[in-house]
């Protein structure tokens, strides 16, 4: 059983990870993950535990005891809108100045007046009170509760050792810096939860119901399905549904990252979500809120957090042994050298404690704990705000690694709809008289072949005039349309019916067709090639990707199919068991570490999907069966969305190792230049919070950046394919 809890006031990412950690140990637990964005946990609870509210209460107050615990409803929801947050964030502004002007003070009476004594350390007492009072407070809440190696502890020993040996204007004015610093730190991390909720603001806030002839406003997750409700411009639609009444152009934008409108009349199918541009929708409600498109997007991106990528799983287990091993080395550091040396001179020890100190300022592993999950949440965000929802951090950064993908065809480079791509008369026939009577011949059939012919024709036919229609199996269609005997079928028709004719070596489904006994040419019926299949394939191979198609359509056409686009590999003619062992000997094949990727339609490719190391699966503008089936959605069914999967994937990676590089070589100098005394507590705190600032900073580039399906003329432009 799974169970979500909302954790008001978490803003420390260490304590999150801590609480992860925490509650996936407790009993009952099967697993647990913490979505520091979001301030969200996911619980998972073995079989027999109902899930126990004080059991994670009491964790997590343990670790935060800030943090208030909350079950979360079946159909709740957080309004994005944290009035307690904004409030401490009022706070923290208001303290940083009042404490701020007492230290300057504090110099001005030390340096300025030149006054010594009680008098300037009172003020500087009563500023450190002001400024460092709750991070005291803290360290010393938290021992009680067993937490003792976090940041409260480290800047309180620092701080008061400064005090201790006679540095008050430093330790005051390094709390300062602290705060300052976590105070830039907390409005950089507000600033991200807003960036990503607002790439998912797409939940709709109200649906209008029709009831009695009379709209009424009511809540979305309160409509059933066949309720009609109406959809007025500039409205969200709330729910997924069918347009009885009305025509309008719909912005998709949030659902597939499309910028060019979709038009929507009578029996179209429409989705939560989307936005009505200009006219006024009526609509029978097809899914329940909870099963709607929107809700299925917005919970596969907030809990993509789950499943992490190898990266942060490394980075929570760094944090948990690297602070206490630094703070062991600042304890060394501080008693060693002045006993190894032999000096009892009090300025000697005071120099290496100040050293200790600073050791331990330095020590805090914040800006990896915060920017590197911040990474991986903001490179799936981004991958939804463009079409593509990626269901974890370890399935975004696989995608570095892929050695191979592989493709279905149909409806994955292919439309999955037919169309007649050639018209061949033969003899004296002309076009329209070909296209004419292949139209007649199939006007009774629904069969898709048919179906791409008449749509081909165009013109309503008159049915009436037409006698004598049979199917012939295997073969065909004869039909009587006034004085002509029309026939219209494969080769084999025409040669049952002793009928010369030229056959076509063109690639695809050939209907002959022959009118009282004469050959009158050939259609040919093609499954369309997306326009972006290509530029796909092309810019996988600049980048060394193996690219294969595996098929159950005729090999001959499948073959056609990839030497168009310019595949490597093409099996065809394929069972789907036989897809299952085309795609074992493709893993055995590759290199260690190396990833297989597979895009199909998740559905009838599912054992394959759920071999590949990456299922991907065109989703069709909001599938069931496809986002149930894969581990990414790409929903406006464009390969070339994988190319924006890979670059954002790629992007992300960057900027998660520039941050872990960043942090680590800052750190890793300060900590050398504080052990041989070249380093103040200012440069200490800079190297704390300054650092984790700058990462998390950076770790927003992710959050904002605009993803590029067509980038380096590689692809073809946007504005030549169709929408």
């Amino acid at each position: 059983m799974k169970k979500e809890y909302i954790l008001k006031g978490l803003d420390c990412a260490n304590c999150a990870a801590e609480i992860e950690r925490a509650v996936s140990e407790a009993e009952g637990v099967a697993s647990a993950s913490v979505n520091f964005v979001k301030g969200t946990l996911r619980v998972k609870w073995s079989d027999g535990h109902k899930g126990d509210l004080k059991t994670v209460e009491s964790i997590v107050r343990r670790i935060e005891p800030d943090v208030t615990v909350a079950e979360r409803s079946e159909h709740g929801h957080d309004d994005g809108h944290d009035h307690g947050s904004e409030e401490a964030g009022k706070f923290r502004i208001a303290r940083l100045m009042v404490g701020a002007a007492v230290f300057v003070t504090g110099l001005f009476l030390e340096y300025l007046f030149d006054v010594h004594g009680y008098i300037p350390l009172s003020v500087y007492t009563v500023g450190f009170l002001i400024l460092g009072g709750d991070v005291v407070f803290k360290a010393l809440r938290n021992i009680l509760h067993g937490k003792i190696f976090d940041e409260n502890l480290l800047m309180s020993i620092a701080t008061i050792g400064a005090f201790i040996i006679g540095e008050y204007a430093e330790a005051v004015g390094v709390m300062l810096f602290y705060q300052t610093g976590e105070l830039f730190q907390y409005l950089a991390v507000a600033k991200a939860k807003r960036s990503i909720t607002r790439l998912m603001d797409i939940r709709p806030d109200f649906a209008n119901i029709k009831k009695d002839g009379e709209l009424v406003k009511v809540a979305p997750d309160t409509v059933q399905i066949g309720d009609i409700i109406v959809v007025k411009p500039g409205e969200k639609i709330p729910l997924d549904g069918i347009v009885t009444e009305g025509e309008a152009m719909l912005d998709t934008a949030a659902l597939t990252g499309e910028s060019i409108p979709r038009k929507a009349s009578a029996g179209d199918t429409v989705l939560s979500g989307s936005v009505d541009q200009n006219g006024v929708l009526t609509i029978r409600v097809t899914q329940t809120f909870g099963e709607s498109t929107v809700s299925k997007i917005i919970d596969l991106v907030e809990n993509a957090t789950e499943k992490k990528a190898p990266t942060e799983n490394f980075i929570t287990k760094f944090a948990k042994y690297y602070t206490p091993i630094v703070v062991g080395l600042a304890v060394l550091l501080a008693v060693l050298p002045p006993i190894f040396i032999g000096i009892s001179d009090g300025s000697v020890w005071t120099e290496w404690i100040r050293r200790g100190l600073i050791f331990l300022v330095i020590s805090c592993p914040c800006a990896l704990v915060i920017s590197i999950p911040l990474g991986f949440f903001g490179g799936i965000g981004g991958a939804a705000r463009n079409g593509v929802l990626i269901k974890g951090g370890n399935y975004l950064e696989a995608l570095n690694k892929t050695e191979t993908v592989v493709f279905d065809k149909t409806g994955t480079l292919t439309k999955g709809v037919f169309k007649v791509t050639e018209i061949l008369p033969s003899g004296n026939f002309t076009r329209e008289q070909l296209l004419g009577a292949a139209a007649k011949a199939e006007a009774f059939s629904n069969h898709p072949i048919a179906l791409s012919v008449l749509k081909e024709y165009g013109t309503e036919i008159d049915k009436s005039g037409l006698k004598g229609y049979t199917e012939i199996a295997g073969h065909g269609i004869s039909v009587n349309d006034s004085d002509r005997m029309i026939l219209a079928g494969n080769a084999r028709l025409m040669e049952r019916e002793n009928i010369v004719f030229e056959e076509t070596q063109s690639i695809g489904t050939k209907v002959y067709v022959a009118i009282n006994g004469a050959f009158a040419g050939c259609i040919v019926i093609s499954d369309e090639i997306k326009p972006d299949s290509r530029g796909t394939i092309t810019a996988l191979k600049a980048r060394g990707i193996r690219t294969v198609m595996l098929t159950g359509d005729n090999p001959g056409i499948a073959k056609a199919v990839a030497d168009e686009i310019g595949l490597d590999e093409v099996y065809g003619g394929l069972l789907p068991q036989q897809k299952v062992e085309k795609v074992e000997w493709l893993n055995g094949q590759k290199k260690k570490g190396g990833k297989l990727v597979f895009m199909g339609d998740g559905i009838n490719d599912a054992p394959v999907l759920a071999l590949s190391d990456i299922g991907i699966s065109m989703g069709g503008l909001g599938s069931d069966a496809a986002i149930e089936a894969a581990d990414m959605v790409i929903m406006t069914d464009e390969p070339s969305k994988l190319i924006t999967a890979m670059d954002t994937a790629r992007f992300t990676r960057r900027i998660v190792w520039q941050n872990i590089i960043f942090a680590l070589a800052v750190k890793g100098v300060f900590l050398m230049l504080g052990a041989v005394g070249a380093v103040s507590m200012w440069e200490a705190v800079f190297a704390d919070v300054g650092v984790a600032l700058i990462a998390i900073m950076n770790a927003l580039r992710v959050i904002h950046r605009k993803g590029k399906s067509y980038e380096h003329g590689i692809l073809p432009d946007r504005s030549s394919s169709s929408t």
